[in-house]
């Protein structure tokens, strides 16, 4: 596969900057708000945004279980800030009704880093990026608490978790896709074509 089709969930969050983001690293992108459109692509982007909100907005579009059902066989995924959150197995603080796709054996805990007035940029180390640590963008970020076996951490800031990945599901608790460094993508494009 030289050139993957990769999705971004269309629901809600900063989908513009995925795209841009994606073709950057050379895979056909496109958005992604129903189940037939999920269908037809060989990976994930499931953007920053409000977890809560886009809890509810995938299980309005019917998104949710046949999101699951396809990171459980084994689509590649890649989730930034909310989209941390939806890809965890748990979270501590979960909003009333609020439910995840899962795909990472990880607790998280939403807004850890603080309130939209407390967001900041730093210069993050992610193993398996080469060229140096890459600018993350924190917004209302959350941090991973803990990871099962399963799970590889990526990155560490300040003491807490904030990249991981676990087989062809890959999450940072930063945005990437707002600085114009399009390494991580062009690592998740990688992992993509890995996956075949």
């Amino acid at each position: 596969m030289s050139t993957p089709v990769i999705g971004v969930l269309a629901l809600q969050g900063d989908v513009r900057e995925h795209l841009v983001a994606l073709a950057a690293a050379d895979a056909v992108a496109r958005p992604v708000r129903r189940p037939e459109e999920l269908a037809e692509v060989d990976a994930l982007v499931i953007p920053g945004g409000e977890s809560t909100t886009m809890s509810k907005l995938a299980a309005l579009f019917g998104m949710a279980e046949p999101l699951r059902e396809r990171i459980r066989s084994g689509m590649p995924v890649y989730g930034t800030c909310a989209g941390l959150i939806m890809l965890a197995d748990k979270i501590l603080d979960p909003r009333s009704g609020q439910e995840t796709f899962g795909g990472i054996d990880m607790i998280v805990r939403r807004n850890a880093f603080g309130r939209q007035n407390e967001s900041f940029e730093a210069a993050v180390e992610v193993a398996g990026v080469p060229g140096g640590p890459v600018e993350g963008v924190f917004i209302r970020a959350p941090w991973v608490e803990s990871v099962g076996a399963a799970a590889e951490v990526l990155a560490e800031y300040d003491g807490h978790i904030v990249a991981v990945r676990q087989g062809n599901v890959l999450a940072t608790s930063f945005h990437p896709e707002l600085t114009g460094d399009h390494r991580l993508h062009a690592l998740f494009a990688e992992m993509v074509r890995a996956a075949g």
